[in-house]
């Protein structure tokens, strides 16, 4: 993918940690994903015990995401259009209050599902106005580099919410368990609260955009998707953002499927699993600190084809070594998103990031949810192992379709 050229000046992590505005938005951010991880182990444990059925234990996992698009469409504006402080502490309190009361209370499961994706509606607002306080705050490769450290510091919060999550069913209980992931929420939100400057919204800042800011809430959200998708080069870092992650969350998963069926050790889904997060976080660290803005820019294309190209081992099926290994590297392939970053931030009208920001999360959110149903049926004619090499070909394909952009 074509892009402007971009200075070498190369920021460092320390630099960026430097910010104490970040440092804020980046740990409330750890805290609440951790929080999330919690409870989304909680409840899909809470709900299978209550009904029994795996397909109910597994909509209460993965029922917050797809409500985060129609959140996106209707109220995604609110991230320039309302002060960032008040959108930020609101959403962390949501999160708060919808956690104690399912902690607090025996809804039914019915109940419980509406909850979590009533709530999840508002996610794209609150992590729009996140981002963009970021952007604003972070130029050039500090930015790129800020993006990398949340990257990493979201897959470690994940797989300390998720053992938490385990451990604290395992100890308090579903109900109790919830109340811990609540007092975290509310934690996150007191800090923004306290520390967190009582800062304009964006478009007030940019007075260019102004005259065009009248209109309702939903109307304005619309409008604004509707514009940043009409324009090709948004467009494109769209896509180019929301399908390698949704192709390899199908090949991830049929990593249990693959697993029992191919007679491996109890456990060996579990290690597999780990692997891609690790490369992740092994990728972008590398490929964050070591490597200048414009190497970044070029490495895009080849990058994605190491996140797909490895799935296609698949076919061959490995065994466990070999399949951890070839996941791991997967992993590494994430570090791509790095290149992508600054065009996107150039891409977009200042006066309408947050809005950019809240349809780049909630479209990435959701099609991750659709990846796994879309291999998942591929997988019932094809074999787990020949779906998740597929994936990785499809993987490699929009690499291609990249380098001709």
């Amino acid at each position: 993918m074509s892009s402007a050229p971009t200075p070498e000046q190369r920021a460092t992590y320390r630099e960026v940690l430097s910010d104490r505005r970040f440092r804020l938005l980046f740990v409330t951010r750890i805290l609440t994903v951790s929080a999330d991880s919690l409870r989304i182990v909680t409840l899909s444990t809470l709900v299978f015990a209550a009904t029994g059925s795996p397909l109910f234990g597994a909509l209460a996992f993965g029922i917050g995401f797809l409500p985060q698009v129609a959140g996106s469409l209707l109220l995604g504006a609110l991230a320039d259009r309302a002060r960032p402080r008040r959108v930020i502490t609101v959403g962390y309190g949501i999160q708060c209050a919808a956690a104690a009361v399912m902690g607090a209370t025996h809804l039914s499961v019915a109940a419980v599902l509406f909850l979590i994706a009533a709530v999840a509606f508002t996610t794209p607002a609150v992590s729009g106005a996140s981002n963009r306080l970021i952007a604003e705050r972070l130029t050039g490769d500090a930015y790129v580099l800020g993006r990398s450290l949340s990257n990493m510091s979201v897959s470690a919060a994940q797989l300390a919410g998720l053992a938490a999550g385990g451990a604290a069913v395992g100890f308090l209980g579903p109900q109790r368990a919830l109340l811990v992931s609540a007092g975290v929420y509310l934690t996150a939100a007191a800090a923004v609260r306290l520390q967190l400057p009582y800062l304009p919204p964006a478009q007030q800042t940019a007075g260019h955009e102004a005259p065009q800011t009248n209109g309702s809430l939903l109307r304005l959200s619309w409008s604004g998707n509707t514009k940043l998708l009409a324009e090709p080069r948004v467009r494109s870092l769209l896509f180019a953002q929301w399908v390698p992650p949704a192709l390899v969350a199908g090949a991830e998963s049929l990593v249990v499927p693959f697993t029992s069926g191919h007679g491996m050790p109890a456990g060996s889904a579990g290690l597999l699993l780990a692997c891609l997060p690790l490369g992740m976080f092994v990728g972008d660290l590398a490929i964050g600190r070591f490597l200048r803005p414009a190497a970044r820019e070029r490495l895009v294309v080849p990058l994605i084809v190491v996140l797909g190209l490895p799935l296609v081992g698949f076919a061959l099926e490995p065994s466990r070594v070999v399949g951890a290994a070839l996941l791991l590297v997967s992993g590494t392939g994430f570090a791509y998103a790095l290149g992508l970053q600054r065009p996107f931030l150039e891409a977009v009208p200042e006066a309408r990031r947050g809005q950019a920001f809240a349809l780049l999360t909630a479209g990435l959110m959701s099609v991750q949810g659709v990846g796994p149903v879309l291999f998942g049926a591929v997988a019932e004619f094809t074999g787990s192992g020949d779906a998740m090499a597929l994936a990785g070909l499809a993987t490699v394909c929009m690499a291609a379709w990249l380098a001709i952009k």
